[in-house]
């Protein structure tokens, strides 16, 4: 049952591989049409990589400025240096590495750990600005009220990810908290703005484009629906650390959180501003398709809750 040491598979785990399968009550449950298997997680998280990272290459190329590319250039105090349009053509150039490299490890696995490189350097790189003023909101204080972070923050799923291919051998319980530590920090964060009259305003246009959500309206005021969204982020994040004891409870809380990346990614085709005739996704659209490194990240969680500790 053990892996090839000579084509190591990426988020393999060589230790569980070649334990006996000896069932434990702490192990999620689910029909057998949900218990994907080693390698069907694996090529799903890969292919929103890919997915994600092909479309962000793309437009970044033709977007042009990008506010979000300027706030990193002036952390690095490096904005005097180049002209945002080379700071523009790094980001391409990057996310287009992280495409080509998730498109080879699909088909060749001995490269998951330059992979994994790749995605822990560009991630440090994007989250380190939050160690700075420039993406919090001054009428509020500052940290931890983000503006421009809330875009920054989803890049440590992206951490994670990389974490998870270039250390394919720690333990399945380390696994699970690699892997679900990101959503649990976007989730509270972002889940905690939305009782800002701020945040509230900033979704109208996006809650009311969905035929999903548009109804809310209807029934409760601007704010009240942008604190119900944000109560339901909320217990999300309590389903999913409940899950880390209680792994019965893991299609429950990977459902209803995996429900709030699949809602974002609807907002694409909801929302008029997501799309661009000029540069394939807008900015505010690069912003919701990094939703789709949080469905790898649950479908990697998903996938360690049913593997033994040890």
């Amino acid at each position: 049952m053990a892996q090839s040491q000579s084509t190591p598979i990426p988020f393999d785990l060589t230790a569980a591989a070649a334990t006996p399968a000896v069932a434990r009550t702490t192990t999620a449950s689910a029909p057998s049409w949900l218990a994907l298997s080693h390698q069907s997680s694996q090529r799903l998280m890969l292919l929103l990589l890919l997915i994600s990272s092909t479309l962000l290459a793309i437009s970044t190329a033709l977007l042009g400025h990008h506010s979000a590319i300027s706030n990193s250039t002036h952390f690095y105090g490096i904005s005097q240096l180049m002209a945002p349009t080379t700071a523009n053509a790094i980001a391409a150039v990057g996310f287009t590495v992280i495409a080509l490299l998730t498109l080879a490890t699909l088909y060749h696995s001995a490269l998951q750990s330059a992979l994994g490189w790749v995605l822990i350097v560009t991630s440090t790189v994007a989250l380190l600005p939050l160690l700075g003023p420039t993406l919090y909101i001054d009428s509020l204080g500052g940290f931890p009220a983000l503006g421009a972070g809330q875009g920054v923050i989803k890049y440590a799923a992206l951490l994670s990810l990389g974490i998870a291919l270039l250390q394919p051998n720690l333990r399945p319980p380390l696994q699970r908290i690699i892997a679900v530590t990101p959503v649990l920090l976007v989730l509270l964060w972002i889940g905690g703005m939305k009782f800002t009259a701020l945040e509230a305003q900033g979704i109208e246009a996006l809650v009311q484009s969905s035929p999903l959500l548009g109804w809310l309206y209807q029934l409760f005021s601007l704010q009240t629906t942008s604190n119900l969204i944000g109560l339901y982020d909320l217990l999300t994040v309590a389903l999913l650390l409940a899950t880390l004891w209680q792994p019965q409870v893991a299609l429950l809380s990977i459902g209803l959180s995996g429900a709030v990346f699949v809602v974002t990614q609807s907002f694409l085709f909801s929302w008029s501003g997501a799309l661009s005739p000029s540069s394939l996704l807008s900015s505010g659209g690069q912003f919701l398709v990094k939703d789709l490194w949080f469905i790898a990240n649950l479908i990697g969680f998903w996938y360690w809750l049913r593997q033994p500790d040890s």
